[in-house]
């Protein structure tokens, strides 16, 4: 009769008591199954490579995403974030330290000429003008020169009284064209002497302040039916007796001898306009007013 053998005839018995001697028996793993349970060591290199792939790529996702973001971060800074090349080399700045024995020296702006362009446009400028104002008193003095020479001065009768010496007492000083421009004759008298109007007619200015005349008034008269301006310059501040506009007599009192404007002694700047045109005052007078 064959022998049976039972599965588990092969494998120590373990010794137990009571109730837990079958559980024993159970809980022994049979070899067949061990084998089949162990994990192969190829499967634990495919587990364990998986971690380390996870974790490069990762690294790759954020190298990419630090080029892609911070350039673009970087562009959008607000404007106080940013700085220029002076204040970012503002902390490394040097000093320089002079010598004790060192000796200042002041600069002559003679010594050196205009370098901006603003300093050259200046000067082009300040010649220009100049240039411009000489040619017009060239203008001037040539119209002067030719109008005394052909202007018939004689307009009434001497002594008639229609024209007049604006002073009663004074000595001639400087005439139409004498020592430079000079469109008028200087009458010289104390400060504070009376001023006439050498003729009737209509007040055109009467300024405490007319550019160089200074205290000055201008009258302006149709005598023989030409248009004449008289101009009465130099007077004394607060002087003047009429307004623009108002009317007056041959030898009504205007004004006070003063030293105003370009003036350097008390005298009478005179001029006389015939038709637009300056004449020879002096001359005018003599012919018109009759002998002082």
């Amino acid at each position: 009769m064959a022998e049976q053998n039972h599965p588990d005839a092969d494998l120590p018995e373990v010794v137990a008591t009571g109730p837990t001697r079958r559980s024993a028996r159970l809980s022994v793993a049979r070899p067949a199954e061990r084998v089949a349970t162990a994990p192969s060591s190829t499967s634990r290199t495919r587990h364990g490579s998986r971690p380390l792939r996870s974790a490069a790529i990762l690294s790759v996702v954020a190298g990419l995403v630090a080029t892609v973001a911070i350039p673009a971060y970087a562009a959008t800074l607000p404007a106080a974030e940013t700085v220029t090349l002076q204040q970012m080399s503002a902390p490394d700045n040097q000093s320089l330290v002079v010598a004790s024995n060192a000796t200042g020296e002041a600069l002559d702006r003679s010594s050196y000429s205009a370098t901006t362009s603003d300093e050259i446009q200046k000067k082009k400028d300040q010649e220009a003008a100049a240039a411009a104002a000489a040619e017009r008193a060239r203008q001037l003095q040539s119209k002067a020169n030719l109008a005394v020479s052909s202007v018939d001065l004689s307009m009434t009768a001497p002594g008639s009284g229609e024209v007049r010496w604006p002073l009663t007492s004074f000595v001639k000083g400087r005439g139409l064209g004498d020592s430079g421009y000079h469109q008028g004759v200087d009458l010289l008298a104390p400060g504070g002497q009376p001023i006439f109007a050498a003729a009737g007619g209509v007040v055109r200015v009467s300024q405490e302040s007319y550019g160089g005349y200074g205290v000055a008034i201008t009258i302006d008269h149709v005598i023989n039916g030409q248009r004449v301006t008289t101009v009465y310059g130099h007077m004394t501040y607060g002087s003047r007796q009429v307004q623009s506009g108002q009317t007056v007599e041959p030898g009504q009192l205007i004004g006070l001898v003063g030293s105003t404007g370009s003036s350097t002694a008390n005298h009478l700047h005179f001029e006389v306009h015939i038709n637009g045109a300056v004449v020879d005052p002096w001359a005018w007078l003599q012919q018109n007013a009759g002998a002082r």
